[in-house]
């Protein structure tokens, strides 16, 4: 099972803490980390603009990053939010198992 680490940044901590919770809740990623205040510099629509947003990272697996990405882009208040998966080389084989049991798809309803 590949993991991917998802980087994404929000407006606000309550908007990266909304969008986590799904994430979690909806078994698209088995945890996201709140990484904080973050100072940006980006090119927008012909011009240079600067930001505070909340940098977070969710882990998941490989074949659910379609699904986060799409739930991510249904919740967030940017037109273009910043979703960009990093691909687990290596790591914890513990951990790694977590990640995939945690993220996978919830079993068919009875």
């Amino acid at each position: 099972m590949a993991a991917f680490l998802v980087y994404m940044t929000a407006a606000s901590t309550e908007e990266a803490q909304t969008i986590g919770r799904v994430l979690v809740e909806e078994r698209l990623a088995a945890c996201v980390n709140i990484l904080g205040a973050t100072q940006s510099i980006y090119r927008w629509k012909d011009g240079v603009e600067t930001a505070a947003e909340v940098a977070f990272i969710a882990k998941t697996r490989a074949d659910r990053f379609e699904a986060l990405t799409k739930r991510v882009k249904e919740l967030h208040s940017y037109d273009t939010p910043c979703i960009v998966a990093l691909p687990v080389v290596s790591g914890n084989p513990g951990f790694l198992e977590w990640i995939a049991a945690s993220a996978a798809p919830p079993p068919p309803a009875a």
